[in-house]
């Protein structure tokens, strides 16, 4: 009896351990790649986009459809006594009347100084702008997710970078102790060691917390969930990361082939021209084409329901034509205030293309500093930890006092961290300006 319930002890165990390592949530890791991928699916500001452009896909085919003839039918059922006159004969009767009428009509407009061609050519147009201003969405968005994701990856460098020197700095306090015990120094060098080490902590779980807060970022760009887990993948130590042979004007004119800020504003001004040509239209008149038929029935009459039909069955076939004389300048002020659009749509245009060039300026500007930046930050890291180690040794051999390693931990400290962040400003740059020639964001 007791092997059994020992054996039955192990398997609840091990069955119980299985469990657990199943119900075990396992934490994604995603690429830069996966979550622009992603966000371009399930961002909410590119689904309202692409809604927008639907509306505008709407609105274009509701265009093409004002050239086609309406159709109406009508029914009516009367009643009336008294002094009337027959709605079926026309004639002035006293008694009491019952008629019903019923009908359809149609009228298709044939000429309407282009209007109707017009407005279907700027609603073609609009509907490409919408499509332009959801690219500028999904840009936006692309740039938002890489810069908040190097951010998230220069945080996880932090945290490796600040728990080796906690780890550094509690060996130190180790020794600082022995020291003291031996009686080689005093207990102010003790406490300023175990000082450096409550502060290399602090540093950790400050780190750790920077790092959660762009993961939570990354997640809304992203509309994932909160309770989902997630990391991010860290890049290749071994990529180049000082490669800076660009010409700003060049890629200044290949943006402007591409950007779809400046595809809007093209079609902008395409949109008001369209727009003064309508305008322009109502100088032209207006030519209709309509037609009907019906019958009906009254009760004076004393034929039956399907002869009444027959006899009172007709048609009607008409033309309109209607000529603008005047209108108190209302067609005036529309062609002008068209052209004036216009001219405004042109200085937008020009607009634009200066905050390209600002983007494109300033992301060279910052490229060309941060390559120089990483070079000297190297160095810098180089030169630091090398006199970091050298400190170590010297305090091992206690020839080195407690504040003087520490100043040389904190300055390697900041050494590592100056390189860091010209190492991700390197990258952040150098993406930017492949994203303005037209290429892929990719590490």
């Amino acid at each position: 009896m007791k092997l059994y319930l020992i054996l039955a002890s192990f398997f609840f165990a091990q069955f119980s351990y299985a469990q657990e390592v199943a119900n075990t949530p396992i934490k994604e890791v995603w690429s830069l790649e996966d979550c622009i991928n992603y966000a371009l699916e399930n961002n909410i500001t590119v689904k309202e986009a692409i809604l927008n452009s639907d509306i505008a896909a709407v609105d274009y085919d509701r265009a093409k459809s004002s050239k086609l003839p309406n159709l109406f039918g009508n029914v009516s059922q009367s009643f009336s006594s008294g002094n009337t006159i027959d709605p079926i004969t026309s004639d002035f009767v006293t008694e009491q009347i019952n008629s019903n009428n019923v009908g359809i009509n149609s009228s298709i407009t044939l000429f309407q100084g282009n209007q109707l061609n017009n407005q279907i050519a700027q609603n073609k147009l609009l509907m490409e702008q919408s499509f332009f201003q959801g690219e500028i969405e999904k840009n936006n968005i692309a740039l938002n997710i890489l810069e908040t994701y190097l951010q998230a990856l220069f945080s996880k460098e932090s945290i490796t970078m600040a728990e080796n020197n906690l780890e550094a700095s509690e060996k130190e306090v180790l020794r600082a102790k022995a020291r003291l015990d031996a009686g080689t120094i005093a207990l102010s060098d003790l406490t300023e060691a175990q000082s450096q080490a409550a502060t290399n902590k602090y540093n950790v779980i400050s780190a750790k917390n920077t790092y959660e807060q762009y993961i939570i970022d990354l997640k809304q760009l992203l509309e994932l969930s909160p309770m989902e887990d997630m990391d991010i993948e860290t890049i290749d130590e071994n990529m180049d990361l000082i490669n800076l042979e660009l010409n700003k004007t060049a890629i200044y004119y290949k943006a402007l082939e591409f950007m779809p800020e400046i595809e809007v504003s093209n079609l902008n001004i395409a949109v008001n021209e369209k727009e003064l040509e309508i305008a322009k239209g109502a100088y032209l008149p207006t030519l209709a084409l309509s037609g009907s038929v019906g019958s009906g029935y009254t009760s004076i009459n004393y034929n039956s329901f399907s002869d009444q039909y027959n006899t009172n069955f007709n048609q009607r076939l008409g033309l309109t034509l209607s000529i603008p004389i005047f209108n108190r300048n209302q067609t005036k002020s529309a062609v002008r205030t068209a052209s004036i659009n216009i001219e405004k749509a042109q200085i937008q245009k020009q607009g634009t293309e200066k905050v390209v060039y600002k983007k494109v300026e300033t992301a060279y500007q910052n490229a060309v500093s941060a390559q120089e930046q990483l070079f000297a930050a190297k160095a810098s890291q180089e030169a630091a930890e090398q006199s970091y180690r050298l400190a170590q040794k010297k305090y091992e051999l206690e020839d080195l006092s407690t504040t003087d390693l520490v100043i040389s931990q904190n300055t390697y400290t900041n050494a590592q961290q100056n390189y860091l962040q010209a190492k991700y400003l390197n990258i952040l740059y150098h993406q930017l300006l492949q994203f303005y020639q037209g290429n892929d964001i990719k590490l």
